[in-house]
């Protein structure tokens, strides 16, 4: 009876090791562990970061030597070789097509673009007709405040975020709360999280990123030289003043799922080196969380 109960006893032990409370995705499938929160990250660069150094073919080569997938697009760029048109809402149907070929043979998908302010209601429907052919997730935006309402109604239409950017000073959404004003009655509207901006204008980017929780759909990803300056210098990620773990922390804790994009804005004519580092950097931060 004994060697029963014993026997009983271990299997039930063995039992609940397999099913123990709150264990992360079995115990609890609405809790996500560390390794799963981060893998609905992605890591890519922003186009604007090539821009000198020639047009978007050249910048998608530069773009693939770093090992790259994901990119955000600025409207403007030339698109080079045998496509004479920019990229943006005016390109020619062959240079779309030309353009997904391109971009297919390279295994590079374009996540978002921007940043972009149009001027009318009709003119952000052409932007969001060119995300949706291209299969963005988001639009990173500066919007007239007055075309908010349009805006965030074509959004859900579409079915494609808008991103509000942070410029410094005097820029209107400088600050969190201005963007928390146009998030507010928005739910297609959040932010473009740029944290080099924010620490150019003074803040500190952690708290900014507390105060918009919930509505961070990407993140400008860049380092400056110094606090509260809005003229700071860009520096690789990593080497300035920025504080990286406690963003990376706060993103994770928020379950931020969305895109990192690399800006690297210095630099112009050799700054390949400066991106594979900025990622190089990323993947050991991440591998930490």
């Amino acid at each position: 009876m004994k060697r029963i109960c014993y026997a009983c006893m271990f299997l039930f032990t063995a039992f609940l090791g397999f099913t123990g409370c709150g264990t992360p995705g079995n115990g609890d499938p609405t809790k996500k562990d560390s390794a799963a929160i981060t893998d609905d990250w992605k890591i890519g660069v922003q186009m604007w970061t090539f821009h000198v150094a020639g047009p978007f073919v050249k910048a998608l080569d530069k773009v693939d030597s770093t090992g790259l997938k994901y990119i955000e697009a600025f409207p403007g760029q030339p698109l080079g070789g045998d496509m004479k048109d920019t990229f943006g809402i005016r390109m020619s149907a062959a240079s779309r097509e030309e353009l997904k070929k391109l971009l297919q043979s390279k295994g590079i998908q374009i996540v978002a673009m921007g940043v972009i302010r149009p001027n009318t209601i009709a003119e952000w429907k052409q932007y969001f007709d060119l995300a949706k052919e291209f299969g963005l997730s988001y639009i990173t935006a500066e919007p007239i405040k007055s075309q908010w309402d349009g805006v965030d109604s074509l959004a859900g239409i579409y079915g494609i975020n808008v991103a509000i950017h942070d410029h410094p000073r005097p820029n209107e959404y400088w600050h969190p709360d201005s963007v928390l004003a146009a998030v507010k009655g928005h739910p297609h509207i959040g932010s473009c999280a740029d944290v080099g901006h924010w620490v150019r204008n003074g803040l500190d980017p952690v708290e900014c990123l507390k105060k918009l929780e919930g509505h961070i759909f990407g993140v400008h990803l860049k380092d400056v030289d110094s606090a509260g300056n809005t003229a700071a210098a860009d520096r690789v990620v990593g080497t300035g003043v920025i504080k990286f773990t406690p963003i990376f922390q706060e993103l994770k804790r928020q379950h931020f799922k969305g895109m990192f994009s690399i800006e690297r804005e210095d630099n112009w004519y050799n700054n390949v080196p400066d991106v594979i580092a900025t990622i190089k950097f990323y993947n050991d931060q991440v591998s930490k969380l």
